[in-house]
């Protein structure tokens, strides 16, 4: 499937931004897909930790095991998750924009490993853009409407 990058414009400050996307327990509050959050690791923040997020994918639930493998506050987070065949390698980044907004990017490596994965991950690869859309769509909203708070 490769790499795909989303990029949002967010009028929050750095901090609100990232204390959304790096934190699960934040990130889930402003993703409405994200229906349970079960900590794995006694590490609640930071790299090492891991978490199991089950979402609204359509009509189904679908459960990923996530770990931090790189956290900079107020920089970038990283968060792996080994997935069907496939190691899918997620960096959001964050940068000072204009007018005390923020540019929030997000990076992620499709890596397949098994035939199946191979074959199936280029066929979904316009619905999972789509889905990290919107996520970055209600990352956006939620940042901006919490941003005065």
């Amino acid at each position: 499937m490769g790499r795909t990058t989303v990029t949002r414009t967010i009028n929050a400050s750095t901090e609100r931004v990232f204390d959304t996307i790096a934190h699960i327990e934040n990130y889930s509050k402003a993703v409405p897909e994200i229906v349970k959050v079960e900590l794995l690791s006694e590490t609640k923040r930071g790299a090492g930790t891991r978490f199991r997020e089950t979402r609204k994918m359509g009509k189904r639930e679908v459960a990923s095991v996530l770990e931090v493998r790189e956290y900079a506050p107020h920089q970038r987070v990283r968060m792996v998750s080994d997935q069907g065949g496939t190691v899918w390698d997620t960096v959001f980044s964050i940068e000072p924009s204009a007018d005390n907004a923020v540019e929030l990017k997000m990076v992620m490596d499709a890596n397949a490993y098994k035939l199946m994965a191979k074959i199936f991950n280029p066929m979904i690869k316009g619905m999972i853009k789509k889905f990290i859309e919107k996520d970055m769509d209600a990352v956006k909203a939620y940042c901006e409407d919490s941003a005065g708070r």
